[in-house]
């Protein structure tokens, strides 16, 4: 071809254009990956994972188990744990909330998270993350730590929202939207509207004592963003005239949680409630809020108990991993948190009309079924909500 022939040089700055947009264009993989709804079943399945304290894999020998698991027993159970939750249960989110790695001791924090995370980014699902108070405890910072998390494969975990105007404290706050079924009226909307908040590690002030906890920032962002999301969903003449119902993610218990005793819970408490020595009123403001109706931490890996209060309910995930503490012969266990769609009048999904949760115990064969709770339901929740100006 003589030069004369060539293609003028903007069809390649054309062709190169396309070519980022529909392939390397880091905005439309990240609207991409946000996008995560309800399926044609109007089901919504959340698995969550709680304190693996992921070390060095095979090589991580297991705590608190019976001598007849100890020789075969390493990181590679909790792997397996989870891998099989996914392929029997077939969640469409994983959320993991807190105490991934072990951390202390960790040589190779990176190595550690891309093998704590593998069950998950295998099975090609979206998955979440919150941190705990350990996992910056190797040598990487909590924000090093959540700068690696958001680059793995498969994952819908933000370091920290943009263009807020202040600074927010921590890293791995951010909230994640589940639109309604396709075809249905609400599939452009968000009818479930998940929250992620950083927790802290350790208190900061030299006169408070103990664990860190959510702070002012934090929770500013929570009341602007359920303020929006409510907006949002109440302009829609297809939604129900209630918000849509919302649930928070984070890892170390509120103090709220040490009012729940046999009387007034599901499950057990088997040691203390290992909350900050303050309390920073963030209970209080998911109740302001409207629209939070149940709350999933970590943390104390022997309890596993729901207990309701103030319409919301305040949940333990219990222990995942081997790697973390537990109690002999008390199954590491996983918790599941299904929420269905209700059928409207012309046979569409619509709005959410049930949260239910059980837990799922690691008994091979089995993965028995306990404890299965409704956590809420619309025909029951009344009307009471903010009122959003």
């Amino acid at each position: 071809m003589s030069v004369h022939n060539k293609p003028p040089i903007s069809i390649y700055l054309s062709i190169l254009i396309l070519i980022y947009v529909l392939f390397l264009n880091p905005l439309r993989a990240e609207d991409k990956r946000q996008e995560i709804r309800f399926g044609n079943n109007g089901v919504f399945r959340i698995l969550q994972v709680a304190d693996m304290h992921y070390d060095y894999g095979k090589s991580t020998e297991c705590l608190d188990v019976l001598p007849y698991q100890k020789k075969s027993c390493s990181d590679f159970n909790t792997t397996e744990f989870v891998r099989r939750m996914i392929r029997v249960h077939k969640p469409n989110l994983v959320v993991f909330t807190g105490d991934n790695i072990f951390g202390f001791d960790t040589i190779d924090p990176v190595r550690s998270m891309n093998m704590a995370f593998e069950a998950v980014t295998e099975a090609g699902i979206p998955w979440a993350a919150v941190l705990g108070n350990h996992d910056q405890e190797s040598s990487l910072s909590r924000e090093g730590i959540m700068t690696h998390i958001v680059k793995l494969p498969h994952t819908l975990s933000r370091i920290n929202p943009d263009g807020l105007g202040y600074e927010i404290d921590g890293f791995g706050n951010y909230n994640l939207e589940v639109k309604g079924a396709l075809h249905s009226p609400l599939a452009n909307k968000s009818v479930l509207n998940l929250y992620f908040l950083d927790s802290g590690d350790y208190s900061t002030v030299a006169s408070i004592p103990g664990y860190g906890w959510i702070k002012p920032s934090q929770q500013l962002w929570f009341q602007q963003t359920s303020d929006r999301l409510q907006q949002e969903y109440m302009s829609e003449p297809e939604a129900q005239k209630s918000p849509a119902p919302g649930i928070a993610f984070f890892h170390i218990p509120l103090p709220e949680f040490k009012l729940f005793d046999a009387s007034n819970m599901t499950g057990v408490r088997q040691e203390p409630i290992s909350s900050p020595s303050i309390n920073s009123g963030f209970f209080t403001t998911m109740v302001e809020s409207g629209d939070v109706k149940a709350a999933f931490v970590g943390h104390d890996h022997i309890n596993d108990f729901c207990g309701k209060l103030n319409g919301i309910y305040l949940c333990y995930g219990g222990g995942t991993g081997y790697h973390a503490y537990g109690k002999a012969g008390w199954s590491r266990r996983a918790r599941v948190i299904d929420v269905s769609l209700e059928i409207t009048m012309n046979g569409n999904w619509g709005s959410v009309k049930t949260i239910k949760t059980r837990k799922h115990l690691d008994d091979p064969p089995r993965l028995s079924s306990i404890e299965p709770i409704v956590l809420w339901s619309r025909h029951y929740a009344g009307r009471r909500r903010k009122v959003v100006p």
